[in-house]
This record gives structure tokens, sequence and C-alpha cells, in this order.
């Protein structure tokens, strides 16, 4: 198949965003979820809260830590081949959990072996939207993204119910059933040939790359060896380095480090939220609503802030809003201690599921606005790889705080604090780069300013403003000369 010359921006793109919606659904949605189980895992293991939270962080973690592996399996085997494989582990990790008879049982089934194939699913599905979309990119992944939330919507009194018919260990049971659907989704996931992907891939086997002597050697050998040569020491070094060359430019430095402050922050809230709502006296219904309404307000954050920064007015200023949402779900988590009824709550999931949406859908925009398209699903991988400690920490420690204190207070300020410095690192960051270009704007500009010469009516002048020794000794011939005439 001929590389295009560019993303289609259409055409079999809406499948793939189609396929990442379902991936959305049966990963993050499903990890949204795990909160549900938070009271029953604790009433049944008779575990305190920061023990019985270590099952939602391993999930978080593993799904994190594995990320950069999806990723090599995606630019190396192949994207369908990663996601139904990963739909096969998770699947066998939920229905594995279902038999547990320890929350250490758990920690492995339902924590690392569900983690890991969800790992080899989420960002190289999230990572293809970005090669089969770029005009419409931020749209394309707010609805791909709004699998989400829209799955907690629908999930949260799902899964509620099927504990109350069936038990936890049902419950488990059905969603592991559920989740094969990404071996449906990874089906879905056609690759596409772009030119800007041959500039960065090392070309050991095109023409130009392979010497004269190497192309009859080729010719007589087998189908197979010129794969082996493919695969040698020096290949391999140099397709590793092209990968990940990003990891040096100073803008992803400081979208990493922001990252980890914004995954501390986030995490603990949707552990924490369905308990916390119980503690204050909210009904075991209406705490799953609440989730439902930050799933579905997560929805209209991932499609409305997808195609607001699709506009002209603020393509340019992604990062903007990206940290203007970081920081928004940072303030609401503040106020989050003082609101403790029901109808307090419910504005609450309203504004933090909409700015969780916002900021999630930005995420892969950003890194791309900053690596390119061709190392976006390297980048991605090692972005989601930075949530792995901030998700594993998190919600062990505001568990912790909460035997501690006897309370959710501190819990949630931390978290809100957490986010709030991550956007305001990202906003100094951006502010004092900007100063900078405009410092070296204003230099250049200087420094490429016009010097004129006047000798006797003749104009000599220097283009680049600085007279080097030998212009000027030109420069004194020639007016010599003149004045001699």
């Amino acid at each position: 198949m001929a590389p295009r010359s560019g993303p289609p921006d259409g055409g079999w793109g809406w499948m793939i965003v189609a396929g990442c919606f379902l991936v959305t659904i049966c990963t993050r949605a499903v990890t949204r979820c795990i909160s549900i189980f938070f009271v029953e895992f604790q009433a049944y293991f008779g575990q305190d809260y920061a023990r019985t939270a270590w099952i939602h962080s391993i999930v978080d973690c593993a799904t994190m830590l594995c990320a950069p592996l999806g990723s090599l399996i995606s630019n190396h085997v192949s994207c369908q081949v990663g996601i139904m494989l990963g739909g096969l582990l998770a699947s066998t990790g939920l229905i594995l959990s279902s038999f547990a008879a320890s929350l250490e049982h758990l920690y492995l089934s339902l924590g690392v072996l569900t983690g890991l194939g969800f790992a080899l699913c989420y960002s190289p599905a999230i990572a293809m939207v970005g090669k089969y979309f770029n005009k419409r990119k931020a749209l394309a992944y707010g609805i791909a993204m709004s699998g989400s939330g829209i799955g907690t919507f629908i999930l949260a009194p799902v899964v509620q119910l099927l504990i109350e018919q069936f038990s936890w260990r049902g419950a488990l049971l059905i969603l592991g059933g559920f989740v094969l659907n990404l071996c449906v989704c990874g089906a879905l996931m056609r690759p596409i040939a772009l030119k800007e992907d041959r500039k960065t891939a090392p070309g050991l086997l095109e023409q130009e790359y392979v010497p004269e002597v190497q192309k009859q050697d080729l010719k007589r050998m087998s189908i197979c060896s010129p794969l082996i040569k493919a695969w040698s020491h020096e290949c391999l070094c140099y397709c590793s380095w092209k990968e990940y060359d990003f990891l040096l430019m100073p803008g992803f430095m400081v979208l990493a480090v922001s990252v980890l402050f914004m995954a501390y922050g986030c995490s603990p809230l949707f552990v924490y939220l369905v308990p916390y709502a119980l503690s204050v006296g909210v009904s075991h219904h209406q705490a799953a609503f609440l989730m439902s309404i930050l799933g579905v307000v997560d929805i209209i954050g991932n499609i409305t802030f997808g195609w607001l920064t699709d506009r002209r007015c603020l393509k340019k200023h992604r990062h903007f809003c990206y940290l203007f949402a970081v920081g928004m779900d940072g303030l609401c988590c503040l106020f989050l201690p003082v609101l403790q009824t029901f109808p307090l709550l419910v504005p609450f999931s309203f504004t933090f599921g909409y700015f969780d949406g916002a900021y999630v859908t930005l995420i892969p925009v950003v890194t791309a606005d900053v690596v390119g398209t061709s190392s976006l699903s390297s980048a991605l991988g090692v972005v989601y790889f930075l949530h792995a400690i901030p998700y594993l920490v998190s919600p062990p420690v505001a568990g912790w705080l909460v035997d501690t204190t006897g309370s959710y207070t501190a819990s949630f300020l931390l978290c809100g604090f957490s986010m709030i410095f991550s956007s305001t690192l990202l906003c100094f960051a951006r502010l004092a780069k900007k100063i900078k270009r405009t410092r070296l704007r204003s230099l250049t500009n200087d420094t490429h300013s016009k010097h004129h010469i006047w000798t006797n009516g003749a104009i000599a002048y220097s283009v680049t403003g600085e007279l080097d020794q030998k212009d000027a000794e030109l420069l004194s011939v020639d007016t010599s000369s003149y004045s001699n005439r």
C-alpha cells in the first residue's frame, strides 16, 4: 500500500474513532466502576481503606506502567494484534477475580492481569486516531474519549444492579465477558501508511540504504533473511533512538512533570467519591447516580472541548485550555469536603466531570502538538507510563489519611492542590517560553536591521547587521578606490 501524503481526516478514520470509543468504554469506564466494588470488598474481606484502595491503584498503575509495552507491540507487530491480546488478558483477569478468596488474589488478577490487558489496548487505540486525523483531530479525540464518560454513565448503575442481583462475584464475571468486546475493537484498527512515518523510520530495507553487494546477497537468500538483517543490533539502536528522541525536548519534559502531579490529584476522587457520599448519608443508588452524572457530563466535556479547541481562535491555545481544565478540577476537589448532601454533590459531579472530560481529551492533542504525529504512539506510551506511579500511590495515601484523620478532608485537599500545582507549573513554563521567544525575536530584528554606510554618495550596507573583518576590509578597499576616482 502506497503511503499517503497526510491523514485522511475521515473515511475509515471514523471507524477508528468508533473502535477507540469502545476501547475507552471497556478500559477506563470499567476501571472507574471498580470504585463501586470498594465498599463490597471492604465489607467482605474486613480490611481498612488503605489496603482495599490498593486494588484500584494497581489496576491504574499497571494500565499506565505498561503503556509503552502497548506502543511497542503496536509499532513493531500490529495495533490489531496488541488490542486483541489485551482484550483476552483483561477478560481473563476479571473472570479470575470473581473467584478471589483474598485481597492478594485481587491484587494479582484484577490489578496486574486486567491492568496489563488494558495497557495493551489503550494507548495504541488513541494513537491510531491521531494517525487518521489532523484538521479535526481534537473533535475526533473528543468523540473517541467520550467513551469513558458514556461507559461510566451506563455501567455505574448497571454494576450496582448486578452486585445487588448476583453479588460482586457475579458482577465481575459479567464484566469479564463484556470486556471481550476489546477483541472486536482491535479488528477495526486498520493500519495506515503515511509519508511522515517513512521519513522517521530506519530505512534498512530501503534501496538507498542497502549497499549493492548486499542487494545481490538478499536476492539469493530466503525471504526470512532480510527480516533477520532488519532486526540487527544497529537497526534496533537506531529505531529506539528515533522513536524516543522526543524525551530530550524541553517542552515534553515540562509536560511530563505536569502530568505527574495531575495524575496524583485525579485518581483518588474516582476511588473515594462513592464511599465519601455514603459516609455523609447518601444512599447507595444516589452514590452510584453521582458516578453516572460524572460520566455523562464527562461526555459533554470530551466533545465540546474537542470541538472548541479545533476552532481557529482556540487552536493555538490548546495548552492553556488544557491547564485551565486541570486547574478547575483542582478547585472542585478543594471545595468537596464542605459538600455533604446529595443536592450539593450533584453540581460537583457536573463541574468535575465536565473539566475531567476536557483535559482527558486534550492530553493526546497537546502531546501531538509537542512531539509531532510520527512519535505520537511512543510519546503517549510515555505520558501514560508517567501516570503509573501517581495512580499507584495516591489512592492508598488518601486511604491512609482517611484512616488517620477520620475524615476525607485532608485527602481531597491534597488532590486539589496537586492538580492546581500541575496547572500552574505548565502555565509558568508556557509564559517563560513565550517571553524567551519574544526576546529572541526582538534581538533578531535588531541584529537583522540594515546598517547603511555612506561614502561619497555610494551606499554600502550589511544585511546581517554585523560586519566581519573580511567584509570590512573589502568595504575599505572599495571606498578608497571610489575616492581616488
